[in-house]
């Protein structure tokens, strides 16, 4: 069985992981949101468990637990979650973090779920995948790959060209398993999943607008010649 390399210290990685089978992981909202509250609860040195909060109700728990002196494990880039599989970008900042972040992310959601589906075995397809991000370069590439991920439930075919970038950033502004709209400055109690300053990446903080056009022509740029 491959071995993974060791995460390094103060290094971006893009993770992802889908559905065992590219099964559906996320059946309804409330799922979402359980999946949600667990990567923010999960992130601290202090252990705290989701059974251990006297309430599921996501903006509660988001609103009422004080995340301000806590010791974070890994700094949350941007995340995405889609029906059947999920995309972060995270930084390593205590040595085994990102590993014990997931960890704890899948390991807390797939046991909700199979009890809630009383079903047992996997729900993710083996451990987590990831890719180191090894510069500044390439981290503005991941960035818009992680945010955008959802165009595709709205416009299967938008990498062709297809849809209007109008139309495509309408929806997905509206679309609440991102971080999209915390990275274009939103004050959702979700916010404090992430807590990265972009802005000491950028000169300027790309627009929406700006990443899907320079998507569009990126994958166009490189799809397979007919």
């Amino acid at each position: 069985m491959a071995t993974r390399s060791p995460f390094m210290l103060g290094e971006w990685y893009h993770c992802y992981n889908r559905g065992f089978e590219k099964n559906t992981v996320f059946r309804s909202s409330v799922e979402y949101e359980r999946f949600l509250i667990y990567l923010f609860v999960s992130n601290s040195t202090e252990r705290l468990r989701v059974s251990d909060i006297p309430t599921t109700e996501l903006h509660t728990i988001f609103s009422s637990i004080n995340t301000n002196n806590s010791d974070p494990i890994v700094e949350v880039g941007a995340y995405s979650l889609m029906p059947n599989h999920v995309h972060f970008l995270l930084k390593e900042i205590h040595e085994g973090g990102i590993a014990s972040y997931m960890q704890r992310v899948f390991t807390g959601y797939t046991m909700y779920f199979n009890n809630k589906h009383q079903r047992t075995g996997s729900l993710f397809s083996g451990t987590f995948k990831s890719k180191h991000v090894h510069d500044d370069t390439y981290l503005k590439q991941v960035l818009p790959y992680v945010l955008l991920n959802p165009v595709e439930l709205f416009e299967p075919n938008w990498k062709s060209g297809v849809g209007s970038i109008k139309s495509i950033s309408e929806k997905l502004l509206e679309y609440p398993y991102s971080s999209l709209v915390d990275f274009m400055g939103s004050d959702r109690p979700q916010s404090k999943i992430v807590h990265t300053n972009w802005e000491q990446y950028y000169d300027q903080i790309p627009t929406l607008d700006d990443m899907l056009a320079n998507a569009k022509e990126y994958y166009q740029d490189h799809s397979p010649q007919v």
